[in-house]
């Protein structure tokens, strides 16, 4: 009852929000302030340049100056106040943007995620198993562009929910120019070591309006604010994060331009973020008896050529992306403590790399006829490898003092240096792939698009489970290369009377390939492989420019259906993940966007999303009571309400320019596995922003993030053990603009 109070309250205020803001900017316009104007916004997420105002489809942009706004780092700085989008917030590196429900866990996904993640378009995870997915730092973006939606059509498999697009500042040729920011601040539970943040930017022009470069250095230290309690280390999960990027850019002529890009990024995380609850619902304490440290890093390099031939843009990309990761696990709070035989716990370790080659070449009409299109074709080649080992010290030594136990088989045989299990994984995916979008103005008002991709997948794992001290049987499997194709569709048609008005109707399909079940090799008579999924989504929205663009208000209604689920579920006794096919699911939302600028100096926001994410039939799970989960069992993490408002007051009046700003966002309860009891969400967090421009080159903000302190549960995968939100973090941010 309390939670439905909650949304009744919040409904309410934004309905008080729409209603004053509406005559608040007639007044405005009575009393004769200046002329209003608003920058426009050009996105990039159908692969050709557009004003977000007139894309057919529900996308967002997050510009840089929202990200400098809101002090934003990360992901989680900005991503939820984007209507429908659920952060799950696991561990740097491996954490997942959730849209619209499309998910089944709140944990890594044992497959490709559920939703497409780019840089500049150039794909930053790859077919299969994503070893990283990259959160990359926000300074020096752009903007970051977040397609609501299934992005088949142009994008291919992986975006079954949506897409995010980071888009970054490019080497520009028209003058040198360079930037830093530096941030300290002071989390609550972070046993007194502040966090700090040390970025720049530096563009040179080499050759006047031909040829520049920009090159882009960060380190950044996130204080860790859980305990440790069995190695009595308070803060113990520290985040270092650094990263170096790279433009070149070079236009021999007005027709022809060619970018290089370049980006490394790592993470190096001391302990694992997540809390083990017990008997406390509100907990910072975990225990574990060595640190669980995960480091991984990602680079990606890139060659792009744009050529103007006239009657369209020919584009041809080239990209090599190449992931590592490393991370360690205590075994004890699965197994129930220490090995009884050695009365040593049993620890896990991880170690895996990936390398992607990606091709891409399309041909785009210049957008400004009755009838334009797009075609193209790509290609991906993924060659991934991954080793995972159980060590319980001692066990080596055990083994040989009783051979009856162990079938008389040597340590040296089974448990080579304290090695009880060792698991190691290969695959290899191939994706090629044509797309097309073509539109046609049926009248002035009117316009029709049609889209599709065609693609073949062909993949070939190879799984094995080495000699182990459990004598489970040890196997190779090494199945032919399989293959799969098909055809994606779009069709969208919209109706835009006016510029300030335009209502579409989108049909769009997403998909995700199957693999391997790499995570379940210790476990016998799991699945080794399995199929396929897809999403179907059909969708009304409407965008409306009020009071001279004063009010942008987007509205979205929404049905997805999402067909052979891949699931990733656990065994009861172990925890071994693994992934089945099966089942449906109905998802069915609304999601509302709301900017308005009450004044010259006063301006809101506010994105509410409902979204109702559940299965539409049976999905199996031999160790669920009734053999499953039933039709109507609400998906992980599908909270029912998002909700995020901003108001920000610029005193521009004043010296310095000050400004300050509230940000508020609001997630519904949503169960945190399939079958389990605990919920997370339910909670209201708020942020407080001020700022002062000293100088027309630099500027200084204060923050507070969660400013009550809030606690909240991101996810909890196991039910006893999650993710939670970070403790109140207060700072102070300098930035040094050029221009």
């Amino acid at each position: 009852m309390r939670s439905k109070y909650k949304h009744i309250t919040l409904i309410g205020n934004i309905a008080f929000l729409i209603a004053s803001g509406s005559s608040s900017v007639a007044f405005a316009q009575d009393s004769g302030e200046p002329e209003f104007k608003r920058d426009e916004i050009v996105v990039t997420g159908t692969k050709r340049e557009e004003s977000i105002r007139d894309i057919s489809g529900s996308i967002s942009a997050v510009t840089e100056e929202s990200l400098q706004d809101l002090n934003a780092q990360s992901l989680s700085d900005y991503i939820t106040r984007v209507p429908g989008v659920v952060f799950n917030d696991y561990q740097p590196g491996v954490s997942e943007v959730v849209i619209r429900g499309v998910a089944s866990t709140t944990y890594h996904e044992a497959n490709q995620a559920t939703t497409g993640y780019y840089l500049n378009e150039i794909p930053l995870i790859e077919p299969g198993f994503p070893l990283v997915i990259p959160d990359i730092d926000a300074f020096d973006l752009e903007r970051v562009e977040v397609l609501r939606g299934p992005q088949g059509t142009l994008f291919g498999s992986s975006s079954l929910g949506g897409a995010v697009n980071y888009v970054v500042n490019d080497a520009d040729l028209t003058g040198f120019d360079a930037a830093a920011e530096t941030t300290l601040s002071s989390t609550k539970g972070a046993d007194g070591e502040p966090g700090y943040a040390v970025k720049g930017m530096i563009n040179v022009p080499i050759v006047e309006d031909k040829l520049a470069a920009r090159v882009v250095a960060l380190q950044r230290f996130d204080a860790g604010f859980l305990n440790n309690t069995t190695l009595n280390d308070n803060g113990s999960n520290d985040l270092r994060v650094r990263g170096l990027r790279g433009s070149i850019v070079f236009e021999p002529s007005t027709t022809t331009k060619i970018s290089a890009l370049s980006m490394y990024q790592e993470y190096d995380l001391d302990d694992q973020t997540y809390a083990v609850f017990n008997a406390d619902p509100e907990t910072y304490d975990r225990a574990t008896n060595v640190r669980e440290f995960q480091d991984t890093d990602v680079m990606l390099h890139s060659l792009t050529l744009d050529q103007d031939l006239g009657f369209a843009t020919f584009t041809a990309v080239g990209s090599y992306n190449e992931k590592n990761s490393d991370l360690a696990f205590d075994d004890s709070i699965f197994v129930g403590g220490n090995d009884p035989r050695t009365n040593t716990p049993q620890l896990s370790s991880s170690f895996g790399t990936s390398e992607t080659k990606y091709l891409e070449a399309r041909l785009a009409s210049p957008g400004t006829k009755r009838l334009n299109w797009i075609i193209g074709a790509n290609y991906t080649k993924v060659d991934s490898d991954s080793t995972g080992a159980v060590f319980i010290e001692g066990i080596g030594d055990y083994i040989d003092a009783n051979p009856s136990e162990f079938d008389g088989r040597p340590s040296s045989e089974i448990a080579p240096d304290d090695l009880t299990q060792r698991t190691v994984t290969n695959q290899t995916v191939k994706e090629m792939a044509a797309f097309g979008e073509l539109s046609y103005d049926i009248t002035q008002a009117l316009e029709l698009t049609v889209g599709g991709r065609l693609f073949e997948y062909k993949s070939q794992p190879r799984l094995q489970f080495l000699p182990n001290a459990d004598l489970t049987p040890s196997f190779d499997y090494q199945p032919e290369e399989s293959s799969e194709s098909n055809f994606i569709p779009k069709v969208s048609l919209t109706y835009e009377p006016s510029d300030d008005f335009m209502v579409y109707g989108l049909y769009s399909e997403g998909f995700r390939i199957g693999g391997a079940n790499t995570f379940s090799l210790a476990t016998p008579g799991l699945p080794l492989t399995f199929n396929s999924d897809t999403t179907k989504n059909y969708e009304i929205g409407t965008r409306i420019d009020l009071a001279d663009d004063r009010i942008l208000l987007d509205l979205t209604a929404f049905h997805v259906d999402w067909n052979d689920i891949q699931a990733r579920l656990f065994t009861p006794v172990d925890f071994n993940a693994y992934t089945v096919n099966g089942g449906g699911a109905d998802i069915n939302g609304v999601e509302m966007s709301l900017t308005a600028a009450l004044s010259e100096n006063f301006e809101v926001s506010s994105n509410i999303a409902y979204t109702d994410a559940e299965l539409s039939s049976l999905l199996p799970d031999s160790s669920a009571p009734g053999g499953g989960f039933m039709e109507g069992t609400t998906l992980p993490g599908a909270a029912e309400w998002t909700v995020s408002n901003t108001a920000t007051y610029n005193f521009n009046q004043f010296k310095f320019s000050p400004s300050i700003g509230v940000a508020h966002r609001y997630l519904s309860e949503a169960p945190v596995a399939f079958g389990a009891a605990l919920e997370k969400g339910d909670y209201n967090i708020f942020d407080v922003n001020a700022s002062l421009q000293i100088t027309d080159q630099i500027g200084a903000s204060l923050f507070v993030k969660n400013v009550f302190d809030t606690y909240g549960i991101l996810n909890a995968p196991f039910s006893f053990a999650g993710s939670i939100t970070r403790p109140r973090t207060a700072g102070i941010t300098l930035r040094y603009n050029l221009k």
